[in-house]
């Protein structure tokens, strides 16, 4: 279920990103694997450089995430990618690699459709500056721990 998502969310941002479908397109029918923690998502790139599910079989690459990934991610696209470990097909793995570095969403152009340029403008702007308070306070909840855990602990 989770993969079927990351799939549909995946080729949703390559559906407005021409460049990323035909830097993947020469590796139709390679397998990829996904992997975060006991998470695996699997998928193929399809003949017009998006992805697809698939059954079993070896992938030509695979990208393991370290655990805490999903906490990274509010530091930023590289933060997330810095812990990654890429095995496998090192001309598909760069190519992979380049396209989930560079590969963007355009959140305001989405919404626009849907609630108008203005809402959209202004939804983008609260939301991003939730995200970036949330990030700000787990980064600070994270320097307390560090701190509690060299200074105060020893005391204990």
């Amino acid at each position: 279920m989770i993969d079927l998502a990351f799939l549909h969310a995946f080729n949703h941002l390559l559906g407005d990103a021409p460049w990323a479908r035909a830097r993947l397109a020469p590796f139709a029918g390679r397998r990829a694997r996904l992997l975060l923690g006991p998470l695996e998502i699997d998928f193929r790139i399809a003949q017009d450089g998006s992805v697809e599910s698939l059954g079993t079989g070896e992938p030509a690459i695979e990208i393991a995430l370290p655990l805490p990934a999903p906490l990274a991610v509010l530091e930023g696209r590289e933060a997330l990618l810095r812990g990654a470990r890429v095995s496998g097909a090192a001309d598909f793995a760069e190519a992979l690699g380049f396209v989930l570095r560079h590969l963007d969403w355009d959140a305001e152009e989405a919404l626009s459709g849907l609630v108008g340029d203005i809402a959209a403008r202004g939804i983008v702007r609260a939301a991003s500056g939730f995200l970036a308070a949330r990030a700000d306070t787990a980064r600070r909840l994270a320097e307390n721990i560090d701190e509690y855990l060299r200074y105060e602990r020893k005391a204990l």
